[in-house]
């Protein structure tokens, strides 16, 4: 499936067969092209928390509103981020670029970051977001469904998870194959609703 294709067709799909499961090799597949996504200074500050222990799966749907696909989907995604990665040992995400590169870039991530927690933070998310909408294009491209999710209680899911104090979570992630199609798209906006050229009037 080309990436257009996968754009057009996916959606967010709520029922998934409880009882398919996804291999190691095709898990490690979509996670090492989720690692694949940006991140700003290449901090790679995403963390994939993935559940595989089967109470710990009904824990966290009893605190996400009892949804079933948290449970029922093959592979269930807690994106989380390290919010000081950008301190921890910078020089590794510039190992492989040339002296000078590094000389300029490594310095540069601590002076962006540091005493910015705001800033921090909101990469965070958009670094996140980012790999979530990976993982749910390359599910598509492997034959799965899938589906974002921030309909939980984030404290109480980082309680379960054991979240570290300078960690955050983003969304789940669910993917796995729909026992029922999703329904047919809500609505769309035109485009020129939502595209702006130039500045707002």
């Amino acid at each position: 499936m080309d990436t257009i294709e996968a754009i057009r067709s996916r959606r967010s799909v709520k029922h998934y067969d409880p009882n398919h499961e996804m291999s190691q090799e095709e898990i490690d597949k979509l996670l090492s092209l989720a690692m694949l996504s940006p991140t700003a200074f290449n901090i790679q500050n995403w963390r994939f928390l993935v559940i595989r222990d089967r109470q710990l799966r009904q824990k966290i749907r009893e605190v996400a509103w009892n949804q079933a696909q948290v449970t029922d989907a093959s592979l269930l995604v807690i994106l989380c981020a390290d919010l000081k990665s950008w301190a921890e040992q910078p020089e590794r995400y510039w190992c492989n670029a040339p002296q000078a590169v590094r000389d300029f870039l490594v310095p540069a991530i601590a002076q962006y970051y540091d005493g910015r927690e705001t800033v921090q933070r909101d990469e965070a998310m958009r670094s996140c977001g980012i790999a979530a909408q990976t993982i749910m294009l390359a599910a598509k491209a492997m034959g799965y469904d899938s589906c974002p999710m921030d309909g939980f209680d984030f404290e109480k899911v980082a309680e379960l998870v054991r979240l570290p104090e300078d960690h955050v979570i983003s969304m789940f992630v669910v993917v796995g194959k729909t026992v029922q199609e999703a329904r047919p798209r809500g609505g769309q906006l035109p485009m020129e609703d939502v595209v702006v050229f130039d500045r707002f009037s």
